[in-house]
């Protein structure tokens, strides 16, 4: 009896491990088959962004372009002979105010022309006076024969008179000829100027035309600079933009002697065409008084230039990369993370960023970085790349 017992314990505990086995197989297999069949949960495309501020926005157009002087003349002579006189400024970087002597050339030969003409005029003065004592004894004369008519011209001797009075006056132009030569040896400055070349020694003949030296003015430059037409809407340029004489101030920026200076401008006009190819409008900026700081602003020099225009309300400044297109962006709903394709109306664009005047609203976000497969009204995890973290 006790090991009937035994062997019928032993074959339930048998059946019993065996039981448990096949029932832990099933679960298994069900249990996997279960998770065969979950779909994972798809992930949202991300996109950096950056905040919408609307606020009213004073509009600064920027440009850049090369320092020149108002006028650049070159020095020539308007008489011939030797140099008995250079200026120690005449050189290369030198400075004259306006009327200052640069050189004389000899004065003799042109003091002898003087004389002379003063000579040959005081004997035409003598010549003329003779002609005009003959003429009125001449009319004198015939009066008293003919008291009833006129003399003739030949017995008035008129055309001796004309003649000499003729002489006179071209001897008045010699003598007026010869002191203007005589003036013309020495040669001065023709407004307040700086040296930027030079081409003449002391003791050298010159003549007529020849060029001894390159002068620029220096009492203002201009700088020009190419700016789209649609942006001369937002600020003041004389004749263009606005009927009066004062156009829109302007800071210019250069880098002069390993650091950025500034000097105060103004827009004065736009140049009389537009460029065929890039079908800019070229703006001309100018400075006064240049050389009244140190160090200066001189000619040939890159520079940029900030004009101050007119106030945008309710705009805001995004990245150029923000722009799709023309005139499209990518807003982004910051309360439902959603993306929406929204025209916009820009202002004007730089290197600096977009002003956009409508088509955004403030405290949403635009996107910056590009993601496939844009959709209107997609959901979207986005990043505030000005913030560092996750929005």
């Amino acid at each position: 009896m006790d090991r009937k017992i035994r062997i019928l314990i032993h074959v339930l505990l048998v059946l019993a491990v065996l039981g448990l086995g096949v029932a832990g197989f099933y679960k298994l297999k069900s249990g996997r088959e279960a998770l065969s069949r979950q779909s994972p949960e798809a992930s949202l495309p991300l996109v950096r962004t950056v905040p919408v501020k609307i606020r009213d926005m004073e509009m600064t157009l920027s440009g850049e372009g090369t320092v020149r002087p108002l006028a650049e003349t070159q020095i020539t002579p308007q008489v011939s002979g030797k140099v008995v006189h250079i200026s120690d400024e005449l050189v290369n970087g030198g400075a004259f105010q306006k009327g200052e002597l640069m050189l004389a050339i000899a004065e003799a030969d042109y003091e002898i022309a003087v004389t002379l003409a003063r000579a040959g005029l005081r004997e035409a003065e003598n010549k003329y006076e003779n002609a005009l004592a003959e003429s009125q004894a001449a009319i004198s004369e015939w009066k008293s024969l003919h008291p009833d008519r006129e003399p003739p011209r030949l017995v008035a001797k008129k055309p001796q008179l004309k003649a000499a009075k003729a002489n006179l006056e071209a001897q008045q132009a010699n003598l007026e000829k010869a002191r203007l030569n005589l003036r013309r040896t020495k040669i001065h400055a023709p407004f307040n100027c700086r040296v930027s070349a030079e081409q003449v020694d002391m003791g050298q003949y010159v003549s007529p035309g020849q060029a001894l030296a390159t002068v620029y003015a220096t009492d203002a430059f201009e700088i020009v600079v190419p700016m789209e037409g649609r942006s001369l809407k937002w600020f003041d340029l004389p004749g263009f933009t606005t009927d009066g004489k004062k156009g829109a101030s302007a800071t210019v920026t250069a880098q002069v002697a390993g650091d950025r200076h500034s000097w105060e401008g103004e827009v004065m006009r736009v140049q009389g065409k537009i460029d065929p190819n890039t079908r800019m409008v070229n703006v001309v900026i100018r400075v006064p008084d240049p050389y009244a700081s140190t160090p200066p602003l001189a000619p040939g020099q890159f520079a940029e230039v900030e004009i101050t225009g007119q106030t945008i309300a309710d705009a805001a400044l995004i990245p150029v990369n923000a722009i799709r297109g023309e005139n499209t962006v990518w807003a982004v709903n910051p309360v439902y993370d959603r993306l929406h394709i929204r025209e916009v109306d820009i202002a004007y664009m730089d290197e600096q960023g977009a002003v956009v005047q409508s088509g955004l609203k403030d405290g949403e976000y635009v996107a910056v970085s590009s993601i496939k497969g844009v959709t209107e009204g997609m959901k979207v995890k986005y990043v505030d790349i000005t913030a560092g973290d996750d929005s």
